[in-house]
């Protein structure tokens, strides 16, 4: 049984920084790219950005300078740091990875979700 859970969403005005955390968990063979994803309010879930298992990424362009994703291979963790929040960032996050578990093949993996909220 593999886990995606999320840490650090949160109440924040516009401008600040937040950064959320994923930790993957359980009977983990190997994990191949990870991301984040959100999904604002009335809206359809879209992409944040995404890493590969050696460190390329990709980022919408409505994110593109301000926010930063890395991930840590030996914790099985990725990270988004979150600068210059926008009111339109408003959104749950949602943490994905492509996950083989000790006795499967490769599958997508998804948290429970995050709430961020930003002020204007």
């Amino acid at each position: 049984q593999v886990q995606l859970v999320e840490s650090g969403g949160g109440l924040v005005q516009a401008g600040g920084s937040l950064r959320l955390s994923c930790a993957a968990s359980g009977s983990i063979f190997s994990i191949n790219a990870m991301g984040w994803y959100r999904r604002p309010p009335g809206k359809q879930r879209e992409l944040v950005a995404t890493i590969t298992s050696g460190g390329t990424t990709n980022y919408a362009d409505s994110v593109k300078g301000r926010f930063t994703i890395s991930r840590d291979n030996a914790k099985n963790t990725v990270y988004l740091q979150m600068n210059s929040l926008k009111p339109e960032d408003t959104a749950v996050y949602y943490c994905n990875a492509r996950i083989a578990g000790d006795y499967s093949d490769y599958d997508d993996y998804w948290g429970q979700g995050t709430q961020v909220t930003v002020s204007s």
